[in-house]
């Protein structure tokens, strides 16, 4: 699994990438738990993942809850396929806000003047 987190005005996007299974969940559980460390909204970006496994899944919703506990945003960007169709068999995604792209969640971040 690939990973890296882009620091943007006020958020944070978690890249994960490959397989997020057993063997590289702690790496992820990681890398989420680290971007909630600051005041700030959390974007774990699913595109490029080709496996989740339960670990992996069980990695995004202990950001999610902490996300709610500290009252920040916690979304997920460009949901794979793969990704997509577990999300659904555990029917978390209808928990999770879903955006296609970073572009999405700031055009919804960003109030607009009307």
């Amino acid at each position: 699994m690939a990973h890296r987190i882009e620091q943007g005005e006020g958020y944070a996007v978690v890249h994960l990438d490959g397989d997020v299974d057993l063997s590289n969940s702690p790496a992820a559980r990681k890398l989420i738990m680290s971007a909630l460390q600051k005041p700030q909204s959390v974007l774990v970006d699913l595109s490029g993942v080709s496996y989740i496994d339960s670990s992996g899944i069980a990695n995004l919703v202990e950001g999610y809850q902490l996300a709610r506990q500290l009252g920040v945003d916690f979304a997920l960007l460009g949901v794979s396929p793969a990704a997509s169709k577990v999300l659904g068999l555990a029917r978390l995604d209808e928990v999770f806000t879903q955006y296609r792209a970073l572009e999405d969640w700031l055009a919804k971040a960003q109030p607009t003047d009307a």
